[in-house]
């Protein structure tokens, strides 16, 4: 019988009572992982009225299609990682499995069964990269969840050993479970696949399960406690849609399936982060990626999750743009877009509201303020600056750096991550945080390549971290300040702020005193626009059409210069088309010096007259 009219009339209120340690636990019948029995109709419903996401639901049914065409995955590294095979699997299980309980048609379940018996008969799924296991443990999963009434007999006992043999009980090694007293996303994706697998089995062997579950429910709150105070996620845009999309499918599967036995949610930091993630995409569509991030702004599933939870659809106001442009083909890091839908269900686009705040900032160990101009002006100002450290889990020496947009283009840039495997199959570990680590000759990870500051052409201190000292938010003075000193070890002070004046033009002021010893600190600004340096104060920028004015005003004579992206070194990647920007000052000991950069926009018809006070006095 069809599992959509199988539980529609038999099951899909019912649950199974089961004793645990004198405790009566509730747990739902199958399909209970995320997208519990009976809410297909719910979702049927919801497309029917809202047009944008019913060609997105289209979207992807037409990639289930194409999935149907192809042969199941083959288990195949690259370097160390089966990474790459794990997510193609978890696309197109998820993608198959929705497909089938949407529309009914048998051929998208049997070709996710094909998938699910061939991941199952592999020898196993890379448990020293254990990323890969989870991920995996979850396609698998859900598979077997959604496809339960689907499958004979022999294929779920073929698959429930999978789950637990080589997803679960590599788990409890401990040379692969390392990631449990971890603070970063491996704790958060790992989490997830092995509490979503318990889930799956879980009648199997109750105890067993309820052991895991309970293991992760303590683990994880490492990872969510880094949200505090204000909800900015230390690992930066991309890793937040990794570690924060798995975080919220460990909630809401131990949710679903127990009917809110568990409620994770009490962290106040973890709550806010959605606010923190809308505002970190700007005007052009482009995300502040600092830190082994990338610059394409993508669609965010767990968006809609927090969405609900917090009963604001104005938290969707960038995801909504994502859907609306939303286009084929599909890739590897859309494998969870089912999931907008699925816990988009209750928000039809039109209730999307503009957002009230153009300012955001939030402390804790990636401290960020991020500030526009309007949320509905493609041509908005927008600016991100973070501080921080560059010890934080996949950072770069980028504290202190900014970035810019203007007219609807990105001035300032950040070059975010290169691939891990170009730089591993070179033998470089980039995975250590030292002061020595090879992670620090990649040109793209320390601060020379960044919008930020070089002293004496060293890099910044990987012990020394940088607070938002001060910000304020207003249409007239949009700002923060972030204290660089402990950075440089050759700066007695070094202090940064950037501000949008009038809603028009953007300020760089930094303040140095130097140490008792001569330095050369060096400004400078990663872009992509065609340069031209006008005397001793001033640099233009050209790009699209549009022009960005650089004027540089303080107390000392600075040199303007532009520096070349070329790396000699042959594990570098080509950063070809972009160009630093910036100026040198000499510091004599114990010297104090002050500039400013106005970065004004060629469209503004009346430049504000802005005499800036001291750092001090900005919040």
């Amino acid at each position: 019988m069809h599992v959509k009219h199988y539980f529609l009339l038999i099951v899909a209120i019912f649950y199974l009572n089961l004793s645990l340690k004198g405790q009566q636990i509730k747990i739902l019948q199958h399909p209970r992982l995320i997208w519990p029995a009976g809410q297909e109709d719910l979702l049927i419903k919801a497309l029917k009225s809202d047009s944008i996401k019913l060609i997105f639901h289209k979207n992807i049914l037409a990639e289930a299609d194409r999935i149907l065409e192809t042969a199941p995955v083959e288990r195949i590294k690259v370097g160390m990682r089966l990474l790459a095979t794990s997510r193609e699997a978890l696309l197109r299980i998820l993608y198959l499995s929705y497909g089938y309980r949407m529309t009914e048609n048998v051929k998208y379940a049997e070709r996710a069964k094909s998938e699910l018996l061939a991941v199952s008969h592999f020898e196993d799924w890379n448990p020293s990269h254990f990323l890969d296991v989870a991920e995996m443990t979850i396609a698998v999963s859900i598979g077997y969840d959604w496809l339960y009434h689907d499958l004979s007999a022999s294929q779920r006992l073929t698959i429930a050993n999978a789950i637990k043999d080589k997803g679960l009980k590599p788990s409890f090694e401990t040379a692969n479970n390392w990631w449990l007293k971890a603070s970063h996303n491996w704790n958060q994706v790992c989490n997830a696949g092995m509490v979503i697998g318990a889930l799956a089995i879980y009648e199997d062997s109750p105890e067993y399960y309820q052991t895991i579950i309970d293991r992760a429910s303590a683990s994880i709150q490492l990872p969510m406690k880094d949200y505090e105070p204000d909800g900015a996620y230390p690992e930066g845009y991309s890793y937040w849609g990794y570690g924060t999309t798995f975080n919220v499918l460990l909630i809401d599967a131990i949710a679903q399936a127990f009917q809110k036995v568990y409620d994770l949610t009490q962290n106040s930091g973890f709550l806010a982060t959605a606010s923190y993630m809308r505002s970190m995409t700007g005007p052009s569509g482009l995300s502040f990626n600092f830190s082994d991030s990338d610059l394409e702004g993508v669609l965010q599933p767990a968006m809609f999750w927090f969405a609900k939870k917090l009963d604001d659809p104005s938290l969707l106001w960038t995801e909504k743009k994502r859907l609306q442009n939303f286009h084929l083909p599909i890739r590897a890091d859309m494998r969870l877009h089912p999931l907008v839908l699925i816990w988009g269900k209750t928000i039809a686009t039109s209730q999307i509201t503009v957002p009230k705040a153009n300012f955001w900032a939030g402390g804790g160990k990636t401290p960020v303020a991020l500030m526009r101009s309007s949320w509905t002006d493609p041509k908005a100002i927008y600016v991100g600056i973070k501080g921080g450290s560059a010890s934080i889990n996949h950072s770069h020496m980028d504290v202190g750096s900014f970035i810019m947009e203007a007219d609807g283009v990105r001035w300032a840039l950040d070059f975010g991550k290169q691939d891990y495997e170009s730089l591993e199959s070179k033998n470089l570990n980039i995975w250590t945080f030292n002061q020595d680590s090879d992670r620090w000759k990649v040109f793209r990870y320390h601060n020379l390549s960044h919008n930020t500051l070089t002293v004496n052409n060293k890099l910044q201190d990987v012990k020394g971290f940088a607070p938002i000292t001060s910000f304020a938010a207003s249409p007239k003075f949009s700002s923060a300040v972030i204290d660089l000193s402990s950075l440089y070890p050759d700066l007695k002070e070094a202090k940064r702020g950037i501000a949008i004046v009038d809603s028009q033009i953007v300020a760089v002021r930094d303040q140095y005193i130097a140490s008792n010893k001569p330095s050369v600190v060096r400004w400078t600004m990663l872009t992509s626009a065609s340069v031209k340096i006008k005397g001793r104060r001033k640099i233009v920028l050209t790009q699209e059409g549009k022009q960005l004015i650089l004027n540089v005003k303080g107390d000392k004579r600075v040199r303007l210069g532009q520096w070349s992206t070329k790396s000699s070194n042959s594990f570098d990647a080509n950063n070809e088309g972009t160009t630093l920007i910036g100026y040198e000052i000499d510091l004599k000991p114990g010297e104090n010096a002050t500039n400013t950069v106005f970065l004004i926009p060629k469209s503004v018809k009346r430049v504000p007259k802005a005499v800036l006070p001291v750092l001090e006095r900005w919040n």
